[in-house]
């Protein structure tokens, strides 16, 4: 948590009518303080801090465009789910009106406990024997959140399954290409290999598509215990070893490069958590599920990392967001698809 970044302030007076016509503060003249969430890099998130009261107010980030930011989608998404995966803040409202803030956005529940990112871990000093159960409970999470009857949960319109490994290839490749600011050639070899070496037969479940320790609430330093998942924004229907794909591909060890363990800071990296090829076996175990190209889904998350980093560069190089964080993704980007580029060529995750 930090103050609000210059540039990312929110509009008080028009805020606080928001807050009092929805029911959620009495007076629009009551005092609040407003802190802004640092360890996020897409959509930007506030606690606010109002009549003894804490909330927290989501919206897209400063030049990113409505598509990959839907705010609205992430909203219903979390409300829809909340009946049948109650590891979700509860939601309280969202709106369009443009008038407020400048975009869309929703107020949602502040969740109590931890948020386990780098900094949290090692203000922590967490005990490496601790790190066997946070793991197992993130994973526990990640697979209750696989076996969800999308349909009894009212998610069916959330995405179309079928064709999901191909549009997801297809799409993140096309994104890449609207955000470059170089010419990477790794990055045309690795989409070339993704098109050509992509599942045809897959199942289909609820993927958040950003499943990763940050983005989880534990209740306490019991680690058994997990309250909430955050981040809905990517979540749609589809394979959910796309998903498992993209988590590995967050899940940074201590024999990757350097430039990958500070461009993916993780908690993963710490004494006692378990390798890449050990979290592919724990969840096959505990979901039962088979894997017979995991050299695809590695890459692909990867790369999708690799194109998630160059959208927000771009973004910086535009000028639409000054946050120092940003400057290098670049290079972040490029190295992604070197490694991506390596896992396809010694087929080795670890």
């Amino acid at each position: 948590m930090q103050n609000v970044r210059k540039g990312e302030e929110l509009n008080e007076k028009k805020l606080k009518i928001f807050l009092q016509r929805e029911g959620l503060i009495t007076n629009s003249l009551s005092d609040w303080q407003v802190t802004q969430f640092t360890h996020g890099y897409s959509n930007l998130t506030y606690l606010l801090e109002i009549e003894d009261k804490e909330y927290v107010l989501r919206r897209p980030p400063f030049g990113a465009i409505k598509r990959g930011h839907d705010m609205g989608r992430e909203f219903n998404v979390q409300s829809n789910i909340y009946r049948s995966f109650p590891k979700v803040p509860k939601m309280y409202s969202y709106t369009e009106d443009d008038t407020i803030l400048g975009c869309p956005f929703y107020i949602m529940e502040k969740v109590n406990g931890i948020i386990l990112n780098v900094k949290e871990a090692k203000k922590r000093t967490i005990a490496s024997s601790d790190f066997k159960t946070i793991a197992h409970s993130w994973l526990d999470t990640f697979v209750e959140l696989h076996a969800i009857d999308y349909k009894a949960a009212g998610l069916i319109d959330l995405g179309k399954p079928e064709g999901y490994v191909e549009r997801q290839v297809t799409n993140w490749g096309k994104q890449y290409l609207k955000a470059a600011t170089e010419d990477v050639l790794t990055a045309k070899k690795v989409m070339r290999w993704l098109q050509d070496n992509q599942p045809k037969k897959y199942d289909y479940s609820l993927v958040h598509n950003d499943f990763k320790y940050d983005n989880i609430v534990f209740k306490d330093d019991q680690w058994n215990d997990v309250t909430a998942v955050l981040d809905w924004e990517m979540a749609t229907l589809g394979d959910p070893l796309m998903d498992l794909g993209t988590s590995l591909g967050y899940w940074t060890m201590t024999t990757d490069h350097a430039f990958v363990q500070q461009g993916i800071p993780s908690p993963t990296i710490m004494e006692g958590n378990p390798g890449r090829s050990e979290i592919v076996e724990l969840y096959l175990q505990k979901s039962g599920r088979k894997v017979n190209n995991l050299i695809f889904y590695y890459a692909f998350g990867l790369f999708k990392i690799a194109v998630i980093a160059q959208q927000i560069y771009y973004r910086y190089s535009k000028s639409l967001t000054t946050d120092p964080r940003f400057a290098e993704l670049n290079k972040a980007s490029e190295l992604l698809c070197n490694v991506a580029l390596q896992v396809i060529q010694t087929k080795k995750i670890d």
